[in-house]
Order: structure tokens, then C-alpha cells, then sequence
């Protein structure tokens, strides 16, 4: 889960250049590093239990943040579509189809997958948002597909594989919750800031995460041990609550354009700490994938700041 465009208000100061940079760094590997927890967690939990989980721990390590850096406001009623749509798009859907796929096809390629949206905010925004669709984001996505299509090439993926296609498949499925999420905060018009909102987006999705859990898997059966019990730590205080209010401050001190190419950073923190963790294997075609589609994704990024 990325807090790429979130900002605190005048009251909370920017940092100085090397703190940011160090705070920056912190959110990439804690980003980086949470797609290996999470796939370490599946071993002792069932998905939708270990996102409920996890974010109901981000609840209770977001309030004393927001209340201790005075960002703890009610949502206003403008704000609350895209409360909702954050919370159902991004913190759910996106988590829950994450969790899914991850459980079923190894870390480093669901990484990779994930970490395509925004190849697909680029067409929707052109569709949805009336935002040109230039030559740098033509040739961006274009190359962002060529990447999926090494990933998915017969010689490097078994078609035959139900359960990697279903897999890979929910991963992709994923990234495109999360861009249409992109999509809306992009055209909403806020009155609190993103970073004083992410509470009750927080809250809102583990209501909704533990009645699915509930549904659909019934009472959690967790294999609890020391060894779960601070993965679970790690995901709610570390991936989340951490990490939000560190990008939100990352963001207020570095431009923009450094923030939005340094975040592709995260994916190759994932694979390699997928690596080190889980052993598992990196394969040419998945390395040629990932540079083609973080290449993609720096093509429109730096067209979007040039202009």
C-alpha cells in the first residue's frame, strides 16, 4: 500500500533535506518489505483474517499519531466519497485480491504485478478525467506492457497452471482497484488533508475486512506464535501507520517528481528482500519485466513533471 500525494497541513514542518531523504528510504523498505510479511503470514493465517488483522493493529497505532502531530479531525462531509473510496478501492479490495494472489504465485512476481497501476491510471485518467494521453504516456504504458507481456511469455509462464493464472490474474485485478481509487483522489477537491483522513479510511476498511473475513472464512484460525505475532506488528504499526505519516512528511519536503520515481524503489526492495527471505528465485524474464514496466512508469512520470 503506497501514500504517494499525501501532505499534512502548515502546522506540521518540513524536514531537512537528508532527513527526508532517510525518512524516504524508510517508507521504500518498509513498503518493500511488507509484500514478504504478509506472504509469511499466509502461512498461519487465511488471507482476509491477516489484512483484518493488520489493519485493525493500524487503527489502534494511527489515533495516538494523528491525536500527537494534531491531525486528528472529523471527516467532513465533502470528503466523505472519497473516505469510502479509498477505504473499499484501496484498503480492501486492493489488500484483499493482494492477499489472495500472494498466496498462490511467489512474492517477487506479485510485486512486480502490483506495482503496474500506474499503467493503468494513465488510460483512465485519458477516459475518466479527460487528461491527454501524450506521446511519453503512450510510450510508457506501451512499455509497461511489453514488461506483462515477458512475464507472461509461454517460455518464462505455464499456461496450464489454474491456480498461477487465478493468482496472477487477482494480482493484476488488484492494480486496477487501485487506480481507479488514484483516479478519484486525483479529481476530488479536499478540504481536510489525505493524511488526516486515512484514519477513518483505516477504520472503515477493517469494518469491512473482518465482516468479509466472517462470511467467507468464518471464526480466524491462526497458528499464533512469537514469530506471527510481530509480523502482524510489522504490517499494522510499521506498513501502514508508520508509513503513511512518513511518506505524508517525505512529501511536504522533496519535490514531487523525486518522491513519485524514488517510490519505484519499493518493488526492487520487495523482490530482493523476497529473495534473501523466502529463497526464491529471480528469473530473467522477471527482471527484464521489472525494469520495462518501472521504466514504463518513470516515462510518464517525468513527462507529467516536465510539462
Amino acid at each position: 500500500m503506497t501514500g504517494a500525494g499525501t501532505e499534512l497541513l502548515p502546522m506540521n514542518p518540513t524536514l531537512s533535506r537528508r532527513a527526508a531523504f532517510l525518512l524516504f528510504a524508510t517508507v521504500i523498505f518498509a513498503w518493500g518489505f511488507n509484500w514478504v510479511v504478509t506472504k509469511l503470514i499466509l502461512q498461519s493465517a487465511t488471507p482476509l483474517w491477516t489484512i483484518a488483522i493488520r489493519s485493525g493493529i493500524a487503527i489502534f497505532a494511527l489515533l495516538p499519531l494523528l491525536l500527537f502531530t494534531g491531525n486528528f479531525v472529523l471527516p467532513r462531509r465533502a470528503d466523505l466519497p472519497v473516505v469510502a473510496s479509498i477505504a473499499v478501492l484501496h484498503m480492501t479490495a486492493y489488500a484483499v485480491l493482494v492477499a489472495l494472489g500472494i498466496s498462490m504465485i511467489p512474492a517477487g512476481r506479485s510485486i512486480v504485478l502490483g506495482y503496474t497501476t500506474p499503467l493503468w491510471v494513465a488510460p483512465g485518467a485519458m477516459l475518466f478525467l479527460r487528461e491527454p494521453m501524450t506521446r511519453w504516456r503512450s510510450a510508457g504504458v506501451a512499455l509497461g506492457v511489453a514488461g506483462l507481456a515477458l512475464m507472461f511469455n509461454p517460455l518464462a509462464f505455464d499456461w496450464s497452471d489454474h491456480r498461477a493464472l487465478l493468482g496472477n490474474a487477482l494480482i493484476l485485478l488488484a492494480a486496477v482497484a487501485w487506480a481507479a481509487s488514484i483516479l478519484h483522489v486525483r479529481a476530488h477537491k479536499w478540504v481536510s488533508s489525505p493524511f488526516q483522513l486515512v484514519f477513518w479510511e483505516v477504520l472503515l476498511a477493517t469494518a469491512l475486512l473482518v465482516v468479509l473475513a466472517f462470511i467467507f472464512e468464518g471464526a480466524p484460525r491462526i497458528r499464533w506464535s512469537w514469530q506471527v505475532a510481530g509480523l502482524f506488528l510489522y504490517g499494522g504499526v510499521i506498513g501502514v501507520a508508520l508509513a503513511y505519516w512518513a511518506m505524508a512528511m517525505v512529501n511536504r519536503s522533496l519535490p514531487a517528481v523525486t518522491t513519485s520515481l524514488g517510490i519505484l524503489a519499493t518493488p526492487v526492495v520487495g523482490v530482493l528482500s523476497a529473495v534473501v527471505a523466502l529463497h526464491e528465485p529471480v528469473s530473467l524474464p522477471l527482471l527484464g519485466a521489472m525494469l520495462l514496466i518501472g521504466g514504463g512508469i518513470a516515462l510518464g512520470t517525468l513527462e507529467h513533471w516536465k510539462r
